[in-house]
């Protein structure tokens, strides 16, 4: 996140010490400059460092020394001569750079060196540990493999902390143990940016609760299913509320799966599509929502790794601006609407369409529905209540008070900075964490006072409803806060240093936003949570990104989206998430035939989004822009020209389909 304009030169410089492929500073380092020009230069010296890859080190010149253009290096582990160089002190316009990087160098074998920088007449001495290169892979790839065994991603991140901090700290399990706790978890929450997120993520969670239990989200949702008289309007009705209600998947899944599923039974849709377009609308739609359960979540990670590599840019403009290239959530929803209103479907959705159209039977013979369990304790408390009032109104007071927030607190800060106040300058310097707290602590206000003045809940009630939304983002917090240990105990044994030693030889910037959806879709499928995959590829890729394309902005945005794209995939068709099975939960269908007939449509979707969206753009064939609209164009021909017609179904009709399938 964005701070004030000192501090955030301050913090930039502090934690510019940590860009991958350059050694960290980090805690209880030795470094003492010593000889003639002592302190002309500093240079720190982080107590760990990886064998067998390049290393740099990060040096700031003092801008009152008379320093030449450039510098002679060299770098002497146990006495013996590891690298060596020049370096550039000043820019083309003779300007002394803030900081210079000295490298690379490469440290050959393993165990305690003493280490000795020069840069011309001044040395910096430290003692170090050296480890293998290899072993800072483990603590993630620990993670992704329990995650996948276990299942359990709080488990796998924790496994994956403590392995970190067992190689950081000589390999006492023990050691190990408490640090994972004192130093990495604690940590984590050891700063205002995150502990502002988990606040504002449980606030946000409270407001839910009070919405979902007052029926305001079936009230939102009775705005947009007045008029389905025909198949095709009742789904395109499902896909209207899937966008309607956007503030949660969760919520998402079970409001419109529950509402929809006795108007699509009138209207002979099959469950297996409405489960589809119920899923299909949950995580992508939140996923890219700019208020909603996720976002606290997904800016905590864009804003852990930019604080870490000294990038100043605000984690929330930020994660609005990865918005279009994120193709694979915006085209699936695209997608959804292009089968409804074509009328067109393939595979195993188009049998079980025409199952439900020419018999009635909406399941297939033999299936198992999951059915929604609700409490007469989650119906609304009196008549007046399923309101959409009741979900609209904080909802707006998010919205509204989140950007007034964002705008008040852009404009001081584009002033203080001495810039034109203009929309661009004014959210680009915005304190979005603040704006934030304040709008999530005005909704759930809003929330609890609009409920208990409609009487929709009584006031012990609504304080129920809201505790236990908040109870409902625990476990998220605990991911996320696990998550954040992960990412530190990452950098403190340079992961990303060695991936990019593995990968950096032949991963062109240009290929990596297809290569991290790839990866983050396979992750997310094979553990069902896009949150926990999230957590444990944000660490990797964003330092590898800054590393291959320093500086090139829509790089870190392709990998950035790639990351979150990859994971919604992941969650939306995977048999073990949580958001799938709550969609054939809500939808009452088979789950195992809402997997199978979801499946080709998301392969398909994902698919187009890496050829023309991930893929093309990164190779620079066309402007990342044009990606969205070319995708669009290929869906549309995928659903003409694949898709086959299912007959429209109208009951007023005496149950005669409006037209025949061709």
């Amino acid at each position: 996140m964005r701070r004030g304009p000192k501090r955030s030169r301050v913090a930039g410089r502090v934690a510019a010490g940590l860009i991958v492929g350059t050694l960290a500073i980090t805690t209880g380092h030795a470094a003492v400059v010593a000889q003639e020009r002592a302190g002309a230069i500093e240079v720190r010296i982080p107590d760990l460092m990886l064998t067998g890859v390049s290393q740099r080190i990060t040096a700031r010149p003092r801008t009152d020394v008379a320093w030449p253009a450039e510098a002679h290096w060299a770098v002497l582990a146990s006495g013996r001569d590891v690298g060596s160089g020049t370096v550039a002190l000043r820019d083309a316009d003779g300007r002394l750079l803030e900081e210079v990087r000295l490298g690379p160098f490469v440290l050959p074998e393993s165990g305690a060196h003493s280490l000795r920088v020069v840069v011309d007449d001044t040395q910096t001495e430290g003692r170090i540990r050296a480890i293998p290169a290899w072993l800072s892979v483990l603590p993630p790839l620990l993670a992704i493999l329990l995650a996948i065994a276990l299942r359990e991603v709080v488990i796998a991140l924790l496994s994956g902390v403590w392995l970190g901090a067992l190689f950081a700290n000589g390999y006492d399990p023990v050691v190990a143990a408490l640090r994972t706790v004192d130093t990495h978890v604690v940590g984590a929450l050891g700063t205002t940016d995150h502990a502002s997120i988990v606040v504002f993520s449980l606030l946000l969670g409270g407001m839910i609760g009070v919405m979902t239990r007052s029926g305001g989200g079936r009230g939102l949702a009775s705005l947009v299913t007045r008029r389905a008289s025909t198949s095709r309007h009742g789904l395109i009705g499902a896909w209207l509320m899937g966008l309607v209600v956007f503030f949660d998947d969760y919520a998402n899944a079970l409001i419109v799966g529950s509402t929809m599923r006795p108007i699509t039974d009138r209207l002979r849709v099959s469950r297996e599509k409405l489960s589809f377009v119920v899923d299909a609308t949950a995580a992508p739609v939140s996923s890219i929502a700019v208020i909603s359960s996720w976002i606290g979540v997904e800016v905590g990670y864009i804003a852990d790794q930019f604080d870490a590599l000294g990038i100043e840019d605000d984690a929330f403009v930020v994660f609005l601006q990865s918005i279009p290239y994120r193709f694979y959530p915006i085209l699936m929803i695209v997608f959804v609407f292009l089968i409804v209103f074509m009328r067109r479907d393939f595979g195993p959705m188009r049998r079980a369409e025409l199952r439900a159209r020419s018999t009635g039977a909406v399941t297939r013979e033999g299936s198992v529905p999951l059915m929604v369990h609700e409490a007469e304790d989650d119906a609304p408390a009196s008549a007046s209540a399923g309101h959409w009032i009741d979900a609209a109104a904080p909802i707006a007071a998010v919205i509204t008070v989140a950007l007034v927030g964002m705008f008040v607190t852009g404009r001081q800060a584009a002033l203080a900075e001495g810039l034109e106040p203009t929309v661009r300058n004014v959210f680009g310097s915005a304190e979005s964490t603040k704006a934030l707290l304040w709008a999530s602590f005005a909704g759930s206000g809003i929330a609890l006072l609009v409920s208990t003045a409609r009487r929709s809940l009584g006031f012990r009630a609504a304080l129920d409803a809201w505790m236990g939304g908040v109870r409902s983002m625990v476990l998220a917090m605990v991911i996320l806060v696990l998550a954040w240990a992960l990412g530190s105990v990452c950098r403190e044994v340079q992961t990303a240093q060695f991936v990019i030693g593995a990968m950096g030889d032949w991963l062109s910037p240009g290929l990596l936003p297809v290569a991290v959806f790839l990866v983050a879709a396979i992750v997310s499928f094979a553990t069902g949570t896009s949150w926990g995959t999230m957590a444990i590829l944000f660490p990797l890729v964003v330092p590898l990104a800054h590393e291959l394309a320093p500086g090139e902005h829509h790089v870190m945005l392709g990998a950035v989206s790639s990351i979150l794209a990859g994971a919604v995939w992941g969650d939306h068709c995977s048999p073990i998430s949580d958001t799938t099975i709550m969609s054939s939960m809500a939808s009452a269908c088979d789950h195992a035939d809402h997997v199978r007939t979801q499946l080709p449509y998301a392969l398909v979707v994902g698919l187009v989004s890496m050829v023309f969206g991930d893929l093309a753009t990164g190779l620079g064939l066309y402007p990342g822009w044009l990606g969205l609209p070319i995708g669009i164009v290929a869906l549309v021909l995928v659903v003409r020209f694949v898709g086959k017609k299912v007959p429209d179904y109208r009951p007023e009709a005496g149950g005669a389909a409006a037209d025949d399938p061709g």
